[in-house]
């Protein structure tokens, strides 16, 4: 018989040095056989986290954190007593990992049932993150208008050693809004990206013979491509370098495997996609 697989949840830190979020990291990774799995967000990931942990000693971190509007469905821990009233559940420091899990677990168990009580069958809840604040009743309609956009319009371009994902995601692309094209070639994705109009490109840097990096510096680099979308879809032991990636022009990362509810909120971001 095969023992039943951990549920892993992705953690986002806010306000950690390298070296908190490092000890922070590693604490996550020893859980418990009994209990769930924990992983870290990167920086750079479009992935939309499963809980918060902000540094309570920092200001600016616990105005993060009030910024993103922790919820049931997103709960959030601090850890360090520099806000007693800060409204969330306290991990004094030093760092005590069993605490830690033990804390985390409970929050996640919480978070299992408001999930229950609040999604339709089949349904994932729409958590709500804004690029910028609601305008208000009162603000002019002619401001609002001069800051949108026309929603993206081309292809989807899946750059992966087979064609499966690009299968998978024509299926969960919401009502089909753009053609999913599949290629494992770092030219043919140049060429595709160079004669027909494609809103995003998704790049699995496990693909033999591609440099992602690269591969994104010249798609980036053509005419008309300045609202195309690189993602990069990565393994956790994919060494991912933030400064090339930059420089680069890639819009963000997603950790593989990416579960639908991720992945169809990416594409939905991404494509700029009404809910």
């Amino acid at each position: 018989m095969h023992a039943a697989a951990k549920p892993t949840f992705a953690v986002r830190l806010i306000g950690f040095d390298p070296g908190e979020g490092t000890q922070l990291a590693a604490a996550l990774a020893g859980s418990p056989a009994a209990g769930p799995a924990y992983f870290c967000l990167l920086d750079e990931s479009l992935q939309e986290p499963d809980v918060f942990l902000a540094n309570g000693d920092d200001g600016a971190a616990l105005a993060q954190l009030e910024s993103v509007r922790p919820c049931p469905v997103q709960p959030a821990l601090v850890i360090g007593s520099g806000a007693r009233d800060c409204g969330w559940p306290i991990l004094d420091k030093p760092l005590d990992g069993v605490r830690l899990h033990l804390m985390l677990t409970q929050l996640m168990t919480r978070r299992e049932q408001a999930l229950g009580q609040l999604a339709e069958p089949g349904k994932p809840v729409a958590i709500d993150r804004r690029r910028h604040p609601r305008l208000g009743d009162d603000a002019v309609a002619a401001s609002y208008d001069s800051r949108r956009r026309p929603p993206p319009s081309g292809a989807v371009l899946i750059i992966d050693k087979g064609g499966s994902f690009r299968d998978h995601v024509a299926e969960v692309l919401p009502s089909r809004r753009a053609p999913v094209e599949w290629t494992d070639s770092a030219p043919a994705a140049v060429r595709l990206c160079d004669e027909t109009p494609v809103s995003l490109v998704m790049i699995n840097t496990s693909t033999p013979g591609i440099d992602p990096y690269a591969l994104c510096s010249v798609i980036k680099k053509q005419s008309g491509a300045e609202r195309t979308a690189v993602v990069f879809l990565v393994s956790r032991s994919f060494a991912y370098d933030s400064g090339r990636a930059r420089d680069a022009g890639v819009r963000g990362l997603l950790d593989k495997p990416v579960a639908d509810r991720h992945l169809v909120a990416a594409l939905h971001k991404l494509l700029s996609l009404p809910a």
